[in-house]
C-alpha cells in the first residue's frame, strides 16, 4: 500500500490553508503565496526549494514564531496565532520538537544534561526524567557518552543527542532544518536512518526541510515550493533509489541554483 492511500486514514496534524506572507519594507518581499500544505499524523515529509523559495518563512510558521498575513495555520488541532506569547511557548515546548543543522547543544552541559533539560523546564520527578533519559540513551546509542560534553562528540554523536533532546518530551510533531547539512555522508546517513526509525517505530510526524535530495529520499513525500507557491510534491514508492532519481528530476525542472542542491548519486 502506498503513502497516498496510507494517508486516507490518517488525521492531518498540520494544516495551512491559503497562507500568505508579506514581509514589508523599502521594497514588499512576498515570500509565501496562498499555500496549501498539510501533513497527516506520522508522515516523514521533506520540503524542497531553490534559495529564497521560502522554504524558511514556511518552517518559522510551522515554528509558530512568526504568523502568516493571510491565512490559516493549525497545527495540533491548534491555531497558534490566537495564543499568548505564554500560551506559545508552553505550546512549542510541549508539542513541537526542534532539529536544527546548527546542533545548539548547551556547552557547559554533558549529553545526559542537554538531553534531560526539556524534562526539567516540566517539572517531572527525578525518577521519571532519569527513566526517560535512559530509554532515549538507548534508542539513540547514546549511553557510552552520557557523560561527555558536546566539545568531546563527533558530529553525528552531537547531532544524535540534539535528536534525542527534541523527542524526549514526546512531541506531536519534529521540525527538522538541514539536520545534516553539517555532517560527513556516514553520520547523516546514520542520523537520516535514526530519522526514519523513529518515525516508522514511534509514529512520529516529521517535517524536514532539506536541499539535500538524498536526505529528502527518506522520506514518505517531498513537497517543492518555488517562489513562495506549491510547485509539485511526489510521494515515495517502493525503491528509494528509484524516488531519489524522481526528487532529482523535479529538481532539475525547479531551477535556481545549480549549487542549492547536492549532485551526488545514491549511495
Amino acid at each position: 500500500m502506498n503513502s497516498q492511500m496510507n494517508n486516507q486514514t490518517r488525521k492531518p496534524v498540520v494544516k495551512m490553508e491559503e497562507v500568505t506572507k508579506i514581509y514589508e519594507g523599502k521594497v514588499m518581499h512576498r515570500a509565501l503565496n496562498q499555500l496549501d500544505f498539510e501533513v497527516e499524523e506520522g508522515e516523514f515529509v521533506a520540503i524542497m526549494g531553490p534559495s529564497g523559495s521560502g522554504k524558511t518563512t514556511l518552517l518559522n510558521l510551522l515554528m509558530a514564531t512568526d504568523t502568516p498575513t493571510y491565512g490559516r495555520i493549525r497545527i495540533g488541532g491548534v491555531e497558534p496565532e490566537m495564543l499568548s506569547q505564554n500560551e506559545i511557548a508552553l505550546f512549542r515546548r510541549r508539542q513541537i520538537g526542534f532539529v536544527f543543522q546548527e546542533i545548539n547543544l548547551l556547552q557547559m552541559l554533558t549529553v545526559e544534561e542537554n538531553l534531560i533539560l526539556p524534562l526539567t523546564l516540566d517539572g517531572l520527578p527525578v525518577n521519571e526524567m532519569k527513566t526517560k533519559v535512559q530509554d532515549m540513551a538507548h534508542k539513540l546509542r547514546l549511553e557510552e557518552i552520557l557523560e561527555r560534553r558536546p566539545d568531546e562528540l563527533s558530529g553525528g554523536q552531537a547531532q544524535r543527542t540534539a535528536i534525542g533532546r527534541a523527542l524526549i518530551h514526546q512531541p506531536s510533531i519534529v521540525l527538522a532544518d538541514e539536520p545534516t547539512g553539517n555532517l560527513d555522508s556516514k553520520s547523516a546517513k546514520d542520523v537520516l536512518e535514526l530519522l526514519e526509525h523513529i518515525n516508522q517505530h514511534e509514529k512520529t510526524t516529521i517535517i524536514m526541510v532539506t536541499h539535500d535530495p538524498i536526505a529528502a529520499s527518506y522520506c514518505d513525500r517531498v513537497l517543492f515550493i518555488k517562489d513562495g507557491e506549491f510547485f509539485n510534491e511526489i510521494y515515495k514508492d517502493e525503491r528509494r533509489h528509484t524516488f531519489f532519481q524522481r526528487i532529482l528530476n523535479v529538481l532539475s525542472l525547479l531551477g535556481g541554483n545549480v549549487h542549492d542542491f547536492s549532485s551526488v548519486r545514491l549511495p
